[in-house]
């Protein structure tokens, strides 16, 4: 873990008293804004102009595909909240029957060096893929997944389903939160085919996690309650 982040972290230790008495103290060193805390009569410094700037790297949305980067905009909530639906159902899915592991964005999905690197809003990998997951991934994930945002249909539904249909993601669900609908398509030689598709209600299924079947109304839920 990077210096800069486990700093906040022991701050809110200390807040919650797992570290005793502690004081915070801004200190202007050669006109840098520097900040100093103190664990227990030890005194930690930190840049914190470099902090932020490691933050903003470290969330850093650019996607290089067809070897042009495309910056995509920071997600609404609503979108946030269907992913962490959809998360939330693989991980307690495979949590029983141990088929992989399941990963949210951003995290780069290195397809081809400096022509794909994608990151997609979900992603699986199954246990025997798992050398894939490198610094980032590197190679083919088992299923993708995109939560259409305004201004990204085109490139989720057109665009980025050639990249993932010409390397053989095995799997491509396209969610689309204006229509309540879930689109599954699974690799059929070189083309995606139509798997499963619930509008509004009914069920989805994965045919790479097997098992897995979600309720669109548990994805799709009442976000003004």
């Amino acid at each position: 873990m990077r210096f800069e982040k486990w700093i906040p972290a022991f701050a809110a230790m200390t807040v919650n008293g797992i570290f005793g008495p502690s004081m915070s103290l801004l200190c202007k060193q050669e006109s840098r804004n520097c900040e100093t805390i103190v664990f227990n009569q030890i005194e930690i410094c930190y840049n914190s102009c470099m902090a932020t700037q490691t933050s903003e790297k470290d969330l850093d949305l650019t996607e290089i595909i067809n070897g042009v980067e495309v910056m995509g905009p920071s997600p609404f909530g609503k979108h946030q909240n269907i992913s962490a639906n959809i998360f939330r159902k693989i991980d307690r899915h495979i949590e029983k029957t141990r088929a992989g592991k399941v990963y949210y964005s951003p995290l780069d999905v290195i397809l081809e060096e400096k022509q794909q690197k994608l990151q997609p809003d979900i992603l699986f990998i199954r246990k025997e893929n798992m050398s894939i997951f490198q610094d980032f991934i590197r190679g083919v994930p088992d299923m993708v997944c995109e939560i259409v945002s305004k201004g990204s249909h085109a490139k989720d539904t057109l665009t980025k389903k050639k990249v993932y249909e010409k390397f053989k993601v095995p799997e491509y669900w396209i969610v689309l939160p204006e229509l309540e609908t879930i689109e599954v398509l699974t690799i059929e030689g070189d083309a995606y085919e139509l798997f499963s598709l619930a509008e509004g209600e009914g069920i989805v299924k994965s045919k790479v996690i097997e098992g897995l079947e979600i309720d669109v109304k548990d994805v799709f839920e009442d976000f003004s309650l």
